[in-house]
């Protein structure tokens, strides 16, 4: 069975696609963002992926790509349009051209419209599509900028798109109404762009007087996709942690292991959020470790300095994942949880107080 993940960016309502062969454990994301590059990394990395290539269905003009993060994270390969004007791809593809991961592959069609390089990517079963900005959720994708042109978006998707067999999924690059698939039959017969009867000469007229504002970050996004991504300067890198090797998880947080947590100790802040009965129970309690309830701690987080790294530990993990979550919200910049909690702590030898010997 196809691993199969949706990715959402709430900032440019895109949409990232995750697709892995489960034997060979090759993948391809569809569409990163730059911004969610950290957050589609630990998803790679938790799922047991290897990730062989990034795919632009186009040159965004809402958000910036994160194929070169993560290529740089990676190695991964970086692939768009031969017609998108990009430099700095690994391969640039053109209609017919297969993408292989594993055992299974994407087909590109050139469906150009709302730019003149956009690719849809067909599933090698055709069930399932991945339509950039040409076909939308129930509408498609501008016309009126970097070589638009509804003409050839109308033949685009007539001819290219909704061919495809009835049953297929249609996954867009965007939606802002929080719509997140659809199918070859929904839009051809509930599309009020692209359905039904729509003539060529009512698609362009249409088109021709949506009469939409650019998007906000075109100034920005468009040079920097047109680079596939790579920033101008390092100074654009987000950076990781250098406080303590840390790993970011795809729920959102650092985390800290056991081994690690015990060489950076003396100049971190233990956090211990279970229960006064449970910090003094058969588990025992990390040396220096600061008891603050779960339940407490949103009104004692003043207790702990903000100038010094935080570590939150519990049971297992995830009372302190939940803490960690918390004291990022409350504007602690360095927190990490530590994974696996006291049991993990236990288990691998490390020093406790108090508990059971």
């Amino acid at each position: 069975m196809l691993i199969f993940r949706q990715l959402f960016d709430p900032q440019s309502s895109t949409y990232s696609y995750l697709l892995g062969d489960p034997r060979t454990r090759e993948a391809v994301l569809i569409d990163p963002v730059f911004d969610q590059a950290r957050r589609d990394a630990a998803l790679v990395r938790e799922l047991d992926l290897v990730l062989a290539a990034t795919l632009d269905t186009h040159v965004h003009a809402d958000h910036v790509t994160g194929a070169w993060l993560l290529q740089r994270r990676f190695g991964s390969a970086i692939a768009l349009s031969a017609a998108s004007g990009a430099a700095g791809a690994d391969r640039y593809l053109a209609d017919g051209e297969r993408v292989a991961f594993g055992d299974r592959h994407l087909t590109v069609r050139a469906t150009p419209g709302h730019t003149q390089g956009c690719l849809t990517f067909v599933l090698d079963d055709a069930s399932m599509a991945f339509t950039g900005d040409c076909l939308l959720i129930r509408g498609s994708g501008r016309t009126d900028f970097q070589q638009g042109d509804p003409h050839a978006m109308f033949h685009s998707v007539r001819d290219r798109i909704l061919t495809l067999p009835p049953a297929c999924l249609l996954y867009p690059a965007h939606d802002y109404r929080g719509l997140t698939v659809t199918s070859v039959a929904e839009e051809l017969r509930f599309n009020p762009r692209m359905g039904g009867a729509i003539g060529e000469a009512d698609f362009v007229g249409y088109m021709r007087n949506l009469g939409l504002p650019h998007p906000k970050l075109m100034d920005i996004a468009v040079p920097a996709n047109l680079r596939c991504g790579r920033p101008e300067s390092d100074a654009a890198l987000p950076a990781d942690p250098d406080w303590a090797p840390l790993t970011f998880t795809f729920a959102g947080f650092w985390e800290i292991g056991p081994a690690a947590l015990e060489e950076c100790a003396p100049r971190l802040q233990v956090v211990d959020v279970r229960e006064r009965d449970e910090f003094d129970g058969p588990l025992g309690r990390i040396r220096g470790a600061v008891p603050i309830p779960l339940s407490e701690l949103p009104q004692r987080s003043d207790e702990l300095a903000r100038d010094r790294p935080v570590v939150t530990v519990c049971r297992s993990g995830a009372r302190s994942a939940q803490a960690a979550v918390l004291l990022q919200k409350a504007g602690f910049g360095d927190v990490a949880n530590l994974a696996g909690g006291m049991v993990r702590w236990r288990a691998e030898g490390h020093p406790v107080e108090g508990g059971m010997r």
